[in-house]
């Protein structure tokens, strides 16, 4: 029985489709059936009247208590001639939706404008609707616009009365939003239904006395879907000369359901071939409207006819002879072809049909010859590919590296570097989304990933050339087993892309340069960045002078030193990093580091030492004793350099005289002892001479001392307690233990390879009136 019933709904709805496609070709064939009673007028304008509403005695269907509800008038006074009603003539009729129950009404809109002294002109929109019409709350939308715009929109339900509305602001008309009300320039909502007697209202908040000369106007209206979009100034302008929008209205007739009008045939509106539909399933009193049947088209208020599908342009049945009965259709097969449903002829299947079985085996031989064309292709492009991961894996020095993994794991030794895929990589990153992008510097991109449990920090190369591969071997190697606290440790790399591809481990508290420049994270006080300059000292240090082959990292800035929870201090990015041979003191290279913490005589000679680092070093102690930007472009062409505005106050008028550029928070948090001894080894590490700069084991003992002197002394104690909650760890002897992580972003300057002709020439003008550093 379920399947039976089943067919018969399918089969009712392919009827539907078909009936009305043939509706749609029948109507340049069969004129129109008739709207209006006869002999009544059918129009007023450009649009044409229905019944049960018409113009004159007799000519519109009179309710039970309110007779002339449903009475119109033509109003010839306007061009076209707009309908209305007879008692109302400011809302006009602008359409009709006779199957819906219905009409289309332009309404005022609501305006609450300002002159220059703060009056106020009102125009307050309201609809005196009673039933049988109502507000169709699912068709139109309450919107209000303005930068100081109060509205609400009142309506009733029999005796009960409603409310809803929205509010506006906005201070600056660049705030405003394109196409989108959201309540900045203009709010929108939806309202309930079947509302009677409709009121607008509209008030300011502050008589826009902030926004007049851009908005000295508020607007409120109803209005249907779809008519009005939101465009911000252009809306605003339009406005201006707009003065009605469409509404959707609903009528019905008495406040009856179906069941019990049917049962009153006097009275009962819906005529031959119709039916009734209840206006509303809600509790409140609704009456009903009529729709024509199915296969009927006409006005049901009077009575709708059949349509004859056979007329259509197009034979509905296709391969067969069309029949029309009311309210549908049937088909009767040409020889050859069968029945498939009442509306639908297909040819029947022949015992021995030679072209059909041709031309289906020709198809699926094609189709096969595709499946299997594009395999091969798919393998060959797989096989292209692997080939030349290969190749990049082999340049880059793979097997090497496997050899070299294979001789420390032999020895067991620690800490050596795991070599991942490309497809690894790719799936711990997500395809390498946006989302997960860490930072984006000079020398590559790093994303953020999960490899193993694990969360890393994966960096791509933005470098195009070639990397030499017994070197980058070499480095990698050494990189991997640096076991310090304070220095990000490389966990591995990919050598099956065109520059290899590094993963670090991750640590997510950002890097000094966001703490000091962009505030994020707590402030930093005096003791707490003593203890990242004393434990950035400690690491540089360390790669200097514990390393088995010294390292030299060349780009040392507040962007390359990272914090992590305990805002400890983790030297990053070794992407500018050198190594220089045991049997070597000094490397001449290509100059490579950021603008403004580079070192003038490595600028000048291209020769790098370790002292190129404790240069760099010395800025990122001036930075964190002024919180300044190291290159400040706001500023004059002398005192764009923030390490020579340093070194040339101390020189000409003595370290008393740094006050007015250290930070203001050290200067009152901090001892002013400590202070100088810090800012005075800030200039000696900012030497224009290498030979006068300390090395960093000195500076890291320097730093520690300071640090004890500073605990010791009841100022100093009392700002070192403050630095944090915990036991300081930098101040108890190294541990392996360490959790790093890589950044490489580009805010603290741009970052690159440049040569010493390539500089920019202020740059150089600074370098040379600098030579005095240290004397």
């Amino acid at each position: 029985m379920a399947l039976v019933v089943h067919g018969k709904m399918l089969l009712m709805k392919r009827s539907l489709v078909l009936l009305a496609a043939a509706t749609t070709l029948l109507a340049d064939k069969t004129p129109s059936p008739p709207q209006a009673k006869p002999n009544c007028p059918d129009r007023c304008g450009n649009l044409s009247i229905p019944y049960p509403f018409g113009i004159g005695e007799g000519c519109y269907l009179p309710l039970k208590g309110k007779k002339k509800q449903f009475e119109l008038a033509c109003n010839y006074s306007t061009k076209p001639p707009s309908l209305t009603w007879p008692t109302d003539r400011s809302a006009s009729i602008s359409g009709f939706h006779l199957a819906e129950g219905e009409l289309e009404v332009m309404n005022s809109i609501s305006k609450d404008c300002y002159n220059k002294s703060g009056f106020n002109v009102e125009e307050y929109f309201s609809l005196s609707w009673s039933p049988p019409f109502s507000l169709s709350g699912r068709k139109n939308s309450f919107v209000a616009i303005g930068c100081d715009t109060s509205a609400a929109f009142l309506g009733f339900r029999g005796q009960k009365q409603i409310m809803t509305g929205c509010m506006s602001v906005c201070l600056d008309i660049n705030t405003v939003d394109l196409n989108s009300c959201t309540g900045v320039g203009c709010c929108q909502t939806k309202i309930p239904d079947e509302l009677n007697n409709l009121t607008v209202r509209l008030d300011s908040y502050f008589n826009h006395s902030y926004v007049r000369e851009f908005n000295p106007c508020s607007y409120a209206f109803v209005v249907k879907d779809g008519y009005f979009n939101f465009s911000g100034t252009r809306s605003f302008k339009e406005l201006k000369n707009m003065e009605q929008v469409p509404l959707i209205g609903n009528w019905q007739i008495g406040n009856e359901t179906c069941d019990v009008a049917k049962k009153n045939a006097v009275s009962y509106a819906c005529k031959a071939n119709s039916v009734c539909v209840n206006r509303s399933k809600s509790p409140w009193p609704a009456g009903y409207y009529c729709q024509c049947s199915p296969g009927y088209e006409g006005n049901p208020y009077i009575g709708c006819r059949d349509i004859d599908e056979c007329l259509a342009e197009i034979n509905p049945c296709g391969n067969g002879t069309c029949k029309n009965i009311p309210g549908s259709y049937s088909c009767k097969c040409k020889k050859g072809f069968k029945s498939d449903g009442p509306f639908k002829c297909i040819a029947r299947p022949t015992a021995n049909n030679s072209a059909l079985k041709i031309s289906l085996g020709i198809c699926i031989g094609f189709f096969v010859l595709l499946v299997v064309i594009f395999g091969l292709y798919r393998e060959y492009k797989r096989r292209q590919f692997n080939e030349m991961k290969k190749k990049y894996f082999e340049a880059n020095g793979g097997p090497k590296l496997q050899l070299q993994l294979k001789q420390l794991a032999s020895q067991k030794e620690p800490l050596a570097v795991q070599i991942f895929t490309e497809e690894e990589l790719k799936k711990a990153t997500k395809n390498y989304d946006e989302n997960e992008k860490l930072g984006e510097g000079g020398y590559g991109i790093v994303y953020k990933g999960v490899l193993d449990k694990r969360v890393v920090a994966i960096k791509i190369s933005k470098m195009t050339a070639q990397v030499e591969s017994d070197q980058f071997i070499n480095e990698v190697i050494v990189l991997s087993q640096i076991s310090h606290r304070n220095v990000v440790r490389l966990l591995g790399c990919c050598l099956e892309t065109k520059t290899p591809m590094l993963v670090y481990e991750y640590v997510g508290s950002g890097t000094l340069y966001d703490h000091i420049h962009k505030k994020k994270g707590q402030l930093l006080s005096f003791a707490q960045r003593l203890k990242i300059a004393a434990e950035t000292a400690t690491a540089l240090s360390y790669l200097h002078h514990s390393t088995t082959t010294q390292i030299v990292h060349r780009d040392v800035k507040a962007t390359n030193i990272l914090l992590d929870e305990k805002l400890m201090a983790k030297v990053s990015d070794f992407g500018a990093s050198k190594l220089i041979p045991d049997d070597k003191t000094q490397l001449s290279t290509l100059v490579q580091g950021t603008l403004g913490y580079l070192d003038p005589e490595y600028l000048q000679s291209n020769t790098l030492t370790e002292k190129s680092d404790v240069y760099s070093f010395g800025v990122v102690l001036v930075e964190l004793l002024t919180s300044e930007n190291v290159i400040r472009f706001d500023k004059t062409e002398a005192e764009r350099n923030l390490a020579n505005v340093f070194v040339s106050t101390i020189e000409k008028k003595g370290l008393r005289a740094l006050g007015p550029i250290l930070d203001d928070e050290i200067v009152k948090d901090g001892n002013w002892e400590i202070i100088e001894k810090v800012a005075n080894l800030a200039q000696r590490c900012l030497s224009v001479k290498g030979d006068e700069r300390p090395t960093m084991k000195e500076i890291e003992r320097e730093l520690d001392e300071i640090r004890k002197t500073s605990a010791k002394q009841p100022d100093g104690k009392k700002l070192y307690a403050s630095s944090s909650k915990e036991t300081d760890p930098s101040l108890e002897s190294h541990s392996d233990a360490y959790n790093v992580e890589i950044s490489d972003e580009g805010d603290g300057g741009s970052t690159g390879i440049i040569s010493s002709t390539e500089y920019d020439a202020s740059m150089q003008n600074q370098a040379q009136k600098s030579s005095s550093y240290g004397r």
